[in-house]
């Protein structure tokens, strides 16, 4: 039996292949938004036919099908669908990972494509089509015996077998023109690597790969691990500046969070929305087997999000005049200019750090940006306790840390490019990079679009207690600090969710996706009533890590039980999205996201906050009722869409890749 499309090698694009109205290599800015073929295959071909003429890129079809002789047994065989990869590390709130108009790319990695070979064969041992790895003994009799039979019940990832009256599986082994598909009943040997394809391929065929509970538990929870410690590292570069002046006073506690929010929503957001764009661009440059073109997919966006800059730093020097418009108070508008006019010197490294990662992560390289955040963030915890204290900056010292920890990140993950590993992607400076903007700003544009949405919504509450007070600006401060720190669970399990069943229904088992499902929403809802419950009961303590004034902590307290409510419907949001990304409908999902948001949380919050007089916790409320909203209309969806057509539309992408 040959073996499906979705196992096939994905051929390396040939410079012939392109067609010849791509030949053009000085096309104008212009003309590049004219085009009607697929964003991200036109920006290939363009690039591909600008260079065919006068630079030799060379082909690395290792990376592409797997066909190079030297390759070893552990990239070859059947791979799995790609996981989603268009993460902006270190968000604060929900953001969808791929956005309107992004196309999950189905290129693997020699990484990724030994991590899928080793999971079918998982799968097929699990399911009793392979010899098991170890031989298991007997369990002992007795007490001890009920210990371990209760054990494996509980914890083994192996599927039960089926009853006597029921046909056992059988082993599958190499195609035979004598015998069945499926094989004798007799055990093969071993589950050689030749025969793997074929058994994985029949076995799915023949609907005998189910999953447990239990090993899509283990699975996700050693998907989340590693990105929440990623998650939280890179959020502590902004907490930590809101710790280190907590203790300065009201006004700056206050005054720091409406700076970062306004980073955030002219800057940061916009920098992480465009930079999504690179999730498709370098991992398709990479997958064509012309690895320097990541390189150059990399400067395009950089030298594309410097123009960006422009603007925004100009804001940023104007924004005390701006802040006080919008009818904040002058002290905290003063600080928060301060604040922002500072770490306008780390913004370019910010935004060359976002493209960067999209380097290293489009080779594979996902604990580079890890290894990187692991140096960075203790030097950051350092500089603010140096400067704002030790050396008497004051509030002056955590934006200048900032700047600085920004600065440090690109160097430090461009030293890890040169010394370690992701190196043979670059291929040095090109003036191509200043060529062919068009197609990967209108992929870019709508990732910005959708991030800014969701940013906008919270940017728009911290001006408006902006507007009632100081002590209400600060308890503000100190509750977004709380939330943004929690949902640094529930996102990268949702992540790890939609990994996992991407991976599934991308392999044809949409039972196991399911089930997999299922885990994530009951891991979403746990992790959300463990923050609610640690939330409730330390409701009295956890502001005063932040200050001292009574006011703000009896403020924040009061609001908290509201905020630790909201972590239920947070952490099942997040997973929500996370599901549609892995089934591939993410679209639906920043939709509901804006209409939830614009339509239904932000009037309820005006209503409650100003008409009904509840202010602070009006605010919050409205914010609640709005994601439970968007996790019961997204679940609903979910429960509803036809997961089959999902599987299909996932091969469809894995064969057009």
């Amino acid at each position: 039996m040959p073996s499906s499309p979705r196992s096939q090698p994905i051929p390396a694009r040939k410079e012939s292949s392109i067609p010849s109205s791509h030949h053009d290599r000085h096309a104008s800015l212009a003309n590049s938004f004219l085009s009607t073929s697929p964003l991200a295959q036109e920006v290939l071909a363009r690039d591909l036919a600008a260079f065919s003429d006068d630079e030799d890129i060379p082909v690395d079809t290792e990376v592409v099908d797997g066909s190079d002789h030297g390759e070893d047994d552990a990239t070859q065989g059947p791979t799995l669908y790609r996981r989603p990869s268009g993460i902006a590390f270190g968000t604060t709130r929900p953001a969808l990972a791929l956005p309107l108009g992004h196309d999950d790319p189905a290129l693997l990695t020699r990484t990724e494509r030994a991590r899928s070979r080793d999971a079918e064969r998982s799968l097929l041992r699990d399911n009793h089509i392979i010899p098991p790895k170890h031989h298991h003994e007997p369990p002992p009799k007795g007490i001890a015996g009920q210990f371990s039979r209760l054990y494996k019940r509980l914890f083994s990832t192996k599927v039960p077998l089926p009853s006597s009256d029921e046909e056992a599986p059988r082993i599958i082994i190499g195609p035979d023109e004598r015998a069945p598909l499926l094989g004798s009943t007799s055990r093969h040997p071993s589950d050689a690597p030749e025969n793997l394809n074929e058994q994985w391929e029949a076995a799915v065929a023949a609907g005998q790969i189910r999953t447990t509970w239990q090993r899509e538990a283990k699975t996700i929870a050693g998907y989340s691990k590693s990105l929440i410690v990623t998650f939280l590292l890179q959020y502590s570069l902004t907490v930590t500046s809101i710790f280190a002046v907590a203790r300065l006073g009201t006004v700056e506690l206050g005054a720091v969070t409406l700076a970062t929010m306004t980073a955030n929503i002219t800057c940061y957001a916009p920098i992480q929305g465009l930079a999504t764009s690179l999730d498709t661009l370098c991992a398709q440059a990479f997958g064509s087997g012309h690895k320097t073109l990541v390189g150059l997919q990399m400067q395009r966006m950089v030298y594309f999000l410097m123009l960006v800059l422009v603007p925004v730093m100009g804001v940023w020097w104007k924004s005390e005049e701006i802040l006080i418009k919008l009818g904040i108070e002058q002290a905290s508008a003063a600080f928060a200019g301060i604040y922002l006019r500072t770490i306008v010197l780390g913004a370019p490294a910010y935004a060359i750090f976002e493209a960067g990662k999209r380097f290293v992560l489009a080779q594979g390289l996902f604990h580079a940006t890890t290894y990187v955040l692991l140096v960075a963030a203790p030097v950051n915890v350092l500089l603010n306790f140096l400067f704002v204290w030790k050396l008497g900056w004051g509030f002056k010292g955590a934006p200048m840390a900032v700047a600085i920890t920004q600065n440090l990140l690109p160097l430090l993950l461009g030293l890890y490019v040169w010394k370690v590993e992701g190196k043979e992607a670059w291929g040095g400076f090109k003036k191509g990079a200043l060529r062919n903007w068009g197609p990967m700003i209108r992929l870019a544009l709508p990732g910005m679009i959708m991030v800014v949405a969701e940013w906008f919504a919270f940017e728009i509450l911290t001006l408006l207690c902006g507007r009632i007070g100081v002590t209400t600006l600060a308890a503000q401060s100190v509750l977004v600090t709380i939330t943004s720190t929690t949902f640094q669970i529930p996102f990268p399990l949702s992540i790890a969710g939609s990994t996992r069943v991407a991976n599934l229904v991308g392999a044809k088992l949409v039972d196991a996706g399911k089930t997999s499902a299922k885990v994530t929403v009951f891991g979403g809802f746990l992790v959300g009533v463990f923050n609610l419950t640690i939330l409730t009961v330390f409701r009295y303590q956890i502001p005063r890590l932040f200050t001292d004034d009574e006011d703000v902590i009896n403020l924040v307290a009061k609001v908290l039980p509201v905020c630790a409510l909201m972590q239920v419907f947070d952490g099942m949001a997040a997973v929500s999205h996370g599901l549609l990304r892995g089934i591939g409908k993410q679209e639906f999902g920043g939709y509901a996201n804006l209409v939830c948001y614009y339509v239904v949380a932000l009037p309820i919050s005006f209503g409650l906050g100003f008409g009904l007089d509840w202010k602070l916790t009006g605010l919050w409320i409205g914010v609640t009722i709005g994601l439970g909203l968007v996790s019961l209309v997204e679940y609903a969806f979910i429960w509803a869409s036809d997961w089959d057509q999902a599987a299909k539309e996932a091969e469809n992408r894995n064969n057009a890749g």
